[in-house]
């Protein structure tokens, strides 16, 4: 592999490591990441009830979701551990397609971004509204799971274009 490699997280000889951000700058880095699961009508119903048999379902999956942001370094291998200044896990029910929206924001000052944090966050929130109502509901289906922005460092801002290229 090549150092110039737009995969960061491999060496001249293709090894996998950990990217070197020591002499970066700390800036000022977020990233909002989104996903939905969809489900049956009735299964929404219970979730926005609050009648689910495991409780409060999306207070549940919202505290899954900070938590699971502040460990990102712990579950994927070549990720930084970051101190997060914030980390906000927000849910929008869409009855018309019986669906959660789940949105993640994530903040630190830091010499690396925060995207992973804001993935992993929205993922494991949406896992937990799973495993909180796969007794009613096994066909659940988790979709959509990305980066919408990310603003900071030295690349800047994305913001993702539906139907666009970034």
């Amino acid at each position: 592999m090549s150092s110039t490699s737009p995969l960061t997280h491999f060496d001249a000889q293709g090894q996998a490591h950990m990217v070197d951000v020591g002499a970066k700058p700390a800036t000022h880095r977020t990233a909002i990441a989104t996903g939905r699961i969809t489900m049956q009508p009735a299964t929404l119903a219970l979730i926005e009830s609050g009648s689910a048999k495991k409780g409060d379902v999306l207070g549940a999956a919202r505290i899954a979701g900070i938590m699971a942001a502040k460990k990102t370094s712990d579950l994927i291998p070549l990720c930084h551990p970051l101190a997060l200044t914030r980390v906000a896990v927000d849910f929008v029910l869409h009855p018309d397609d019986s669906a959660v929206q789940c949105s993640a924001t994530v903040e630190t000052v830091g010499p690396t971004g925060v995207e992973m944090e804001a993935l992993t966050a929205v993922q494991v929130a949406l896992l937990t509204v799973y495993d909180m109502c796969k007794a009613a509901d096994k066909r659940m289906v988790i979709t959509g799971v990305q980066v919408l922005e990310k603003h900071g460092g030295k690349s800047g801002s994305f913001v993702h274009t539906p139907g666009g290229a970034g």
